[in-house]
């Protein structure tokens, strides 16, 4: 894609407490400008949860037009599909079992879970959840990616913006 909230695409990560308790990340990834606009952790995180996430993100004026996800029971739930109706979001499914048909996220999800979950132990979930929001404003905010042609998620994404306000040429000689 090449406009910001064309297609967001989003998964799942799992890891562990110190106290042994198993937790999930729901992330989410912009496939054109590679920001990050949310990663939500907690011990469950069913369709409505997501939804909630997604609700949050509308409430801040940001939706994407498509969202590129597996087969998950989150993202196939009634739930979703009818709020993706409701908001006119087309919902895209990969093929079962072909998860590089959502390459952005899950290149995303290896950097996460390698420079986040791994390099971390986390003794509860709220300091998980700190670490993981440092993370993801570090990622968009700090970090220049050389497909965005050494720009930061961010950075490219305010450019883009910035581009579709200007008015083209006929545009200028017309107002």
């Amino acid at each position: 894609t090449d406009q910001p909230n064309q297609r967001w695409a989003m998964d799942f990560v799992s890891d562990t407490l110190a106290t042994g308790r198993p937790f999930r990340v729901l992330t989410i990834v912009d496939e054109c400008t590679r920001e990050s606009p949310a990663i939500e952790a907690d011990t469950s995180l069913p369709g409505k949860r997501v939804i909630r996430v997604l609700e949050h993100l509308a409430s801040r004026g940001v939706l994407p037009r498509e969202l590129r996800v597996d087969h998950g029971p989150e993202f196939v739930c009634r739930a979703l599909r009818n709020w993706c109706e409701d908001h006119t979001i087309l919902l895209r499914y990969t093929e079962p079992g072909r998860p590089m048909q959502n390459g952005h996220v899950e290149s995303f999800n290896g950097k996460f879970r390698d420079e986040c979950l791994n390099g971390s132990w986390f003794t509860s979930l709220a300091e998980a959840r700190k670490k993981i929001e440092n993370w993801r404003a570090d990622y968009n905010l700090s970090r220049p990616h050389s497909s965005l042609d050494y720009r930061t998620p961010s950075e490219f994404a305010a450019l883009l913006r910035e581009q579709q306000l200007k008015p083209t040429k006929m545009e200028k000689l017309y107002f």
